[in-house]
C-alpha cells in the first residue's frame, strides 16, 4: 500500500519540518522578547520600547512580503527544490546572526535577511503541492505541511521558554541554526525533486494517479489566476488573515504576561495551546473543504468566530477565558490561512502555481504591520491592548464581508457537481 504513496514521505514530509522549524525560526520571537535579558540586550527599554518590539516583526514581514513576488519566478524557472536548500542556508546563517546581535540594529538586519530567506515558502510549497498531488487531494496535502506551521510554533514555545530559563536568549537561535542545517536541508536534497517525474522512487501506478484528471474540472476554461475574481477576493481576505494572524501571534504572550499577569509557565502552556488550536481548525478544515467543496462559506464562518472570540476576550473579566479566546482567535486563522493556500491551487495551474503564491504572500505585509501598529496603540494606551483588540475585531469583520462575495458562484459550482454526480449514479448501476 505504502509503494504508491511515496509522494507523502518524499513531498508531504520534508514540507511538514520546512514549515515546522522555519515557523519556529519567524515567530519564536513573541516567546524571546518576552524575556528582560533580551530586552535589555537590544536597549529595548523607554516609552517607545512596544513600537520598537512590534517594527522588528514589520520589518521582517515586509522584506518577507516584498521577496513573495521574487521567488515566486525564481521557483517558476528553477524549481522548488533549489530554492527550497538556497532559502533554508539564508536562515541558517540569520540565526547565528540573531545570536551574535549585540544592538538592536544590527538584530532588525537579521530579522531582514530571514523575511528574505523564508519567503519562498510559500511559493516553494504551493510549487510542489501542485505538481506532486491529485488535484482532489489537494485539501489533504496542504493539511499536511501546514500542520507544521502550527505543530512549531507550539512546541517550540515550550522548548525556546526552556532554553531561555536554562541557559540564554542567545542559545535558542544556535540550536534553530542546527536544526536547520541538520534537519531541513538534508531532506531537500536527498528526498525531494521538482516532479515526481524525476524522482527515481515513484512508481507509474503512482504517477498514473497524481497526473489523473478530475473529472469535474474536465471542460473548465484555464484562465490566469489574474482574471478570477475570486483570487481577488481571497487576496483581500488574506489581507485580513495575516493582519489577525500577525497581530495575536506575535503579542499574545506579552499580552498573557503583561495585562493579564500569568507566570511564564503558564503563558508558555496557553501560548503552546493556541498555536494547537490553529493546527486543529486546519485539519478540520482539511477535510470539510474536501468533503463540502465550500471553502468559501468556512472562510467566512472562521472570520466570524475570530470577532466572536475577541470581542468576549475583550469584555470578559476573566483571564483564563481572555487568554483562551484569543488563542481561538487565532486558531481560526489558521483556518483561514490553510483555505487561502487550498485556493491559489485551484486558482492557478502547476505552471503559475509559484506565482500565484508569491502574489498572495505579499499580503504578509499587511499582517507584518498590524505588530508595529498593535505596539504603537499599547504605547499611546499606556500599556492598554483594549484598543488593539477592538482593531482587531472590525479587521475580522472585513474579512468575513470579502468572503461572502464568493458564496453564490461557490453554490452554484457545488450543485453543478452533485448533478453531474448524480446523473452517473444510473449508469453505473446498470453495468
Amino acid at each position: 500500500m505504502l509503494n504508491n504513496q511515496k509522494r507523502w514521505i518524499y513531498i508531504a514530509l520534508p514540507i511538514f519540518f520546512f514549515w515546522f522549524f522555519g515557523q519556529i525560526d519567524k515567530l519564536g520571537i513573541s516567546v524571546i522578547q518576552t524575556d528582560p535579558g533580551f530586552l535589555q540586550d537590544l536597549g529595548l527599554t523607554g516609552p517607545d520600547k512596544n513600537a520598537k518590539i512590534g517594527l522588528l516583526t514589520f520589518a521582517f514581514t515586509v522584506s518577507y512580503a516584498l521577496s513573495n513576488v521574487f521567488w515566486g519566478f525564481v521557483i517558476d524557472k528553477i524549481g522548488a527544490r533549489k530554492t527550497a536548500i538556497f532559502g533554508v542556508s539564508v536562515w541558517t546563517v540569520t540565526m547565528v546572526l540573531g545570536a551574535l546581535a549585540s544592538s538592536y540594529q544590527m538584530f532588525m538586519v537579521s530579522r531582514i535577511i530571514l523575511g528574505i530567506g523564508e519567503g519562498m515558502m510559500i511559493p516553494v510549497c504551493g510549487k510542489f503541492i501542485s505538481s506532486w498531488f491529485n488535484r482532489r487531494e489537494i485539501g489533504r496535502a496542504q493539511a499536511s505541511w501546514i500542520a507544521g506551521n502550527y505543530m512549531g510554533p507550539a512546541i517550540g514555545a515550550v522548548i525556546l521558554s526552556l532554553v531561555i530559563a536554562t541557559m540564554h536568549w542567545h542559545a535558542a537561535f544556535y540550536i534553530l541554526a542546527l536544526c536547520n542545517l541538520f534537519i531541513n536541508i538534508p531532506m531537500f536534497i536527498f528526498l525531494t525533486r521538482d516532479t515526481p517525474e524525476e524522482h527515481p522512487g515513484i512508481r507509474k501506478q503512482e504517477l498514473s494517479y497524481i497526473r489523473q484528471a478530475d473529472p469535474n474540472e474536465q471542460g473548465q476554461s484555464k484562465q490566469m489566476f489574474v482574471q478570477d475574481y475570486r483570487y481577488w477576493i481571497v487576496w483581500i481576505g488574506m489581507l485580513a488573515a495575516s493582519f489577525l494572524f500577525f497581530g495575536l501571534s506575535i503579542w499574545l504572550p506579552t499580552y498573557l504576561i503583561q495585562a493579564k499577569h500569568f507566570a511564564r509557565e503558564a503563558m508558555t502552556g496557553i501560548t503552546s495551546l493556541s498555536w494547537l488550536f490553529a493546527l486543529g481548525f486546519v485539519l478540520v478544515c482539511g477535510f470539510l473543504a474536501d468533503k463540502t467543496r465550500r471553502p468559501g462559506l468556512l472562510a467566512t464562518i472562521l472570520f466570524g468566530l475570530c470577532a466572536v472570540f475577541l470581542t468576549v476576550a475583550s469584555v470578559t473579566s476573566s483571564p483564563i477565558i481572555a487568554g483562551f479566546c484569543l488563542g481561538l482567535a487565532m486558531g481560526t486563522q489558521g483556518g483561514v490561512f490553510h483555505l487561502s493556500n487550498l485556493f491559489i491551487v485551484k486558482y492557478s495551474t502547476p505552471e503559475t502555481a509559484g506565482r500565484a503564491a508569491g502574489l498572495m504572500g505579499f499580503t504578509n505585509i499587511l499582517g507584518g504591520f498590524s505588530s508595529y501598529i498593535m505596539g504603537w496603540m499599547r504605547d499611546k494606551a499606556g500599556g492598554d491592548f483594549g484598543p488593539s483588540i477592538v482593531m482587531l475585531i472590525v479587521v475580522a469583520g472585513i474579512g468575513a464581508v470579502a468572503y461572502l462575495f464568493t458564496l453564490k458562484k461557490e453554490a452554484e459550482e457545488v450543485r453543478k457537481l452533485n448533478a453531474a454526480a448524480a446523473e452517473t449514479v444510473p449508469k453505473s448501476s446498470a453495468v
